[in-house]
C-alpha cells in the first residue's frame, strides 16, 4: 500500500502534507529549544531510582526467607529490569539524552542489561525499523520475521504454529532482539554472514549477561544461590514478556498499516510523517506502567520524534491529536487490553491460508 492509497489520506492535498510536515517540524523544534535541566535531572533520577529498586530487589530475594518475600524481591527486579531495558537501554540508544553531552548517558556509550549488543540492535532498530517503518522487505520487525501479520505477506504452514510461536517469542524476546541485530549486521554487511568481529561481540555479550545472572549474582547469595538464580530467571521472562506486549501493540493492532517499498519512491518529509503516524497506534497505561514500558504508550509521538527524550512525548502528543484533528486524520489510541486483543486477533488469524480467512470474515459479516 502506497500513502495515496490509504483511505483515509485520500482528501489530503500537496499542500497539506506540505503543512502537515512543517507544523510537526515546529513541535519538534519547541521540544528541543526547551530541553535543560529539569530533563536532565529527570534521567539522572530514573537511573538513580533503577539502580536502587534492583539493589532493594536483590537484597529482599537473598534474605528473605519466606516465598512472599521471594515473590516481591522478583516482582521488584523484573520491574527495575523492564525500566533499564525500555526507559533507559531503549531510549539512550535512541540518541534521546545525546544533547546532554554526558559520556556515561550516551547512545554510543550505554550497554542494557539483556543478551543482545546494543550496539548491533541501533542499526537494526534505529535505522532499518524507524526509517523504514512497516515497508516491507526492509523493516524486519514486522513479525520479526516469525509472524504473519498482513495478507501482504505470502502463508507458508509453518505459521500454523503460530500460536506456540508466538509464546516462544514473548517469553525469549531478549533473544529474538539480540538475534534480530546479527542479522542485521549480516545485512549491513551484504554477505550470507555476519563479520567474524560482530560474532564474537554477540557471543561475548551472551557470556557476558548469562555469567552475571545465573553465576556470579547467584555465587554472592552463598547457600541461597537456587533462590537467586530462580528470581533472575523469572524477572527476565516476565521483562521480556512486558517488552513484547509493549513492542506488538504500538505496530500490530487495528489501523496499524503496511507498506509497499515503492512508496519510498520520491518521498517527501510529509509523507513520511505520515507513514510513521498511520504505522503506529498508542495505548492508555499508568504513569509507573508507562515509565516501565520507556513511554512506548506514546508509539505514535516516538515515531514521529524517535530521538526526543521520552518524558516530553506525554505533552508531543496532545499537539499531535490535536493536528490530526485539524486534518480528520485518524489517531490510533485506546486502552492497553483493546490493542492487545487486537494484536493477537491479527497475529492467530493470519495464521491460516487466506481463504480460511475470507471464509471466516464472510461468514462473520452475514450474521
Amino acid at each position: 500500500m502506497a500513502i495515496a492509497d490509504v483511505p483515509s489520506y485520500l482528501h489530503l492535498t500537496d499542500a497539506d502534507v506540505e503543512e502537515i510536515a512543517y507544523e510537526l517540524d515546529v513541535i519538534r523544534r519547541d521540544i528541543e529549544d526547551s530541553l535543560g535541566a529539569k530533563d536532565a535531572a529527570y534521567i539522572r533520577r530514573v537511573i538513580h531510582f533503577q539502580r536502587a529498586l534492583d539493589v532493594a530487589a536483590r537484597l529482599t530475594i537473598a534474605g528473605s526467607k519466606s516465598k512472599a518475600g521471594w515473590l516481591l524481591g522478583t516482582g521488584a527486579l523484573a520491574y527495575a529490569k523492564s525500566i533499564e531495558n525500555m526507559e533507559l537501554g531503549h531510549n539512550i540508544s535512541h540518541g534521546q539524552w545525546d544533547w546532554m553531552n554526558d559520556p556515561e548517558i550516551h547512545s554510543n556509550t550505554w550497554e542494557w542489561d539483556m543478551v543482545g549488543d546494543s550496539a548491533q540492535w541501533r542499526y537494526s532498530h534505529n535505522y532499518r525499523h524507524h526509517v523504514y517503518s512497516n515497508v516491507l522487505g526492509m523493516d524486519e520487525d514486522i513479525g520479526y520475521r516469525l509472524h504473519r501479520v498482513t495478507t501482504d505477506q505470502q502463508w507458508r504452514p509453518v505459521h500454523l504454529a503460530t500460536p506456540l510461536r508466538n509464546l516462544v517469542l514473548a517469553a525469549m524476546f531478549e533473544w529474538g532482539i539480540a538475534l534480530h541485530g546479527l542479522h542485521s549486521e549480516k545485512l549491513r554487511g551484504e554477505s550470507s554472514d555476519a563479520p567474524a568481529a560482530e560474532k564474537r561481540k554477540f557471543r561475548a555479550k551472551i557470556v557476558r549477561q548469562l555469567a552475571k545472572d545465573y553465576v556470579f549474582l547467584p555465587a554472592l547469595s552463598l547457600r541461597r544461590w537456587r533462590r537467586t538464580f530462580a528470581a533472575n530467571f523469572t524477572a527476565n521472562v516476565v521483562r521480556n514478556l512486558w517488552v513484547y506486549v509493549n513492542i506488538i501493540c504500538g505496530h500490530i493492532p487495528d489501523g496499524a498499516e503496511t507498506f509497499d517499498p515503492a512508496v519510498l519512491k520520491d518521498e517527501t518529509k510529509g509523507e513520511w510523517y505520515l507513514r510513521q503516524m498511520l504505522g503506529t497506534a498508542n495505548y492508555e497505561v499508568s504513569p509507573l506502567v508507562a515509565l516501565s514500558g520507556g513511554h512506548l504508550c506514546y508509539q505514535i509521538e516516538h515515531h514521529l520524534f524517535p530521538d526526543l527524550p521520552s518524558n516530553r512525548l506525554a505533552e508531543v502528543s496532545v499537539r499531535v491529536r490535536e493536528l490530526c484533528e485539524k486534518y480528520d486524520l485518524p489517531y490510533n489510541s485506546a486502552s492497553l487490553g483493546r490493542q492487545y486483543f487486537r494484536t493477537q486477533r491479527t497475529i492467530h488469524g493470519l495464521a491460516f491460508p487466506d481463504w480460511v480467512v475470507r471464509l471466516v470474515r464472510r461468514r462473520s459479516s452475514c450474521r
